[in-house]
């Protein structure tokens, strides 16, 4: 007997249809809510019309994502008994937990974000993402189709998590899929699966890096307002450590080793960030993502990933210029060497400085530079930021990250 057609409004026993939360190549995703419990599930359903390899595909799926458990990769869920007959065809429903705050591609959207995410935000997908991936081929999975559309985030426990979905979305890729499957996302696909030719992990680190340069800068890196299809005979050419290309109005291709301003990137992670960049973004897979440490049995672009997120750099605003200085702080280092370190840089003598935190509460000499870190940050990504105040007599507190004045003291 042929099932029932299926309703966008359709209830199943105490769960209840919310909204239709997207449509993929071959599946559409539906939110529910449970009357009783108020948990949510997002619902990831197949289209009736499937040629038997994304069936194939469909399955592999849905047996990857069950077994899998971390917490920057999308969740499954046991599919409500009463919400089985629902299916279009004789394919299994897959059920996964519900992240409420939208995807990257929302956030990269928002005008705020034009030139790139801020560093906090940028630090955090680092993390997130970057752990995410390694999990996954830690169990041998390669997810070839890492986009902003494919990292969704949650709130949990009042911090934005990045977290990974449509895994096996991608595979067994030939030129003739890539036409037709692919359609709208071929900017963050690697370069050898144009070519048709084999692939490893390293082209999610293709994917991974566009996804770093477009959250730092705000667009992609090798000639953004071209299709693929025309890019990759002009980017070809690039050479091992150009992490950018744009077009001249003469069609002269222009390559760059560095990340392009404006962007929301402080001076001190700049580099790094160029040199994790420079080992993503290399066109010969072999190469990408660098050698592999014989001990950490880590690639050499998640090792330096890791270097920068436990850099400790503290960004201090000096209230006479309005101007941001950046620093990345030394183990042990003591307050006085980090004011004569800003001494240097501002050329404002030492006995002419006061550091506040953002509460507006002096630094305590006695005690480590580190304090102008808060404590308990999960890998020192949300940098909190101290205010450099010029001369003694006068100064301003002031949010850096609102640029908001909020009060004004003429005299001490």
């Amino acid at each position: 007997m042929d099932k029932p057609p299926f309703r966008q409004n359709q209830n199943c026993g105490d769960w209840e249809f919310k909204e239709r939360l997207g449509m993929g190549g071959f599946a559409h995703v539906y939110l529910y809510q449970n009357h009783d419990t108020s948990e949510k599930i997002a619902v990831k359903m197949c289209r009736l019309e499937l040629i038997p390899r994304n069936k194939d595909r469909w399955s592999r799926e849905i047996q990857i994502m069950k077994k899998l458990n971390n917490l920057n990769v999308v969740t499954a869920r046991e599919v409500p008994e009463e919400m089985k007959h629902i299916a279009l065809n004789n394919l299994p429903l897959l059920a996964m937990e519900y992240c409420s705050k939208g995807d990257l591609r929302k956030m990269l959207s928002k005008p705020e974000n034009c030139c790139g995410l801020k560093e906090s935000e940028v630090l955090s997908l680092l993390n997130d993402v970057g752990s995410g991936v390694q999990y996954l081929h830690e169990n041998k999975i390669i997810h070839r189709d890492l986009k902003p559309e494919n990292v969704v985030l949650q709130d949990v426990n009042g911090k934005l998590v990045h977290k990974i979905i449509d895994l096996g979305y991608a595979k067994d890729l030939d030129q003739g899929s890539l036409c037709t499957s692919f359609v709208g996302t071929l900017q963050y696909l690697a370069p050898e699966l144009f070519e048709n030719k084999p692939y490893t992990v390293t082209v999610d680190y293709w994917s991974f890096g566009t996804m770093i340069f477009e959250c730092s800068c705000g667009f992609r890196p090798f000639l953004h307002n071209l299709q693929p299809v025309q890019w990759a005979s002009k980017v070809r050419s690039k050479g091992p450590k150009d992490i950018m290309a744009v077009e001249e109005l003469n069609g002269e291709v222009r390559f760059s080793t560095h990340l392009p301003y404006p962007n929301n990137l402080s001076r001190t992670l700049l580099e790094r960030m160029e040199m994790l960049l420079q080992l993503m973004l290399k066109w010969d897979p072999v190469q990408r993502g660098g050698k592999t440490n014989a001990d950490s049995k880590k690639p050499q672009c998640f090792e330096v990933l890791e270097q920068i997120l436990c850099m400790k750099v503290v960004h201090i605003l000096n209230m006479s210029t309005a101007q941001v200085h950046s620093f990345q702080l030394v183990p042990e280092e003591s307050l006085h060497s980090l004011q004569r370190r800003i001494e240097t840089e501002t050329k404002i003598e030492l006995v002419n400085q006061e550091l506040l935190q953002e509460t507006g509460v002096s630094l305590d000499p006695r005690k480590a530079a580190a304090q102008c870190v808060l404590d308990g940050v999960v890998g020192l990504l949300l940098v909190p930021l101290c205010y450099f105040v010029g001369p003694k007599h006068t100064w301003v507190k002031r949010r850096f990250e609102k640029c908001v004045i909020d009060t004004l003291i003429g005299s001490r």
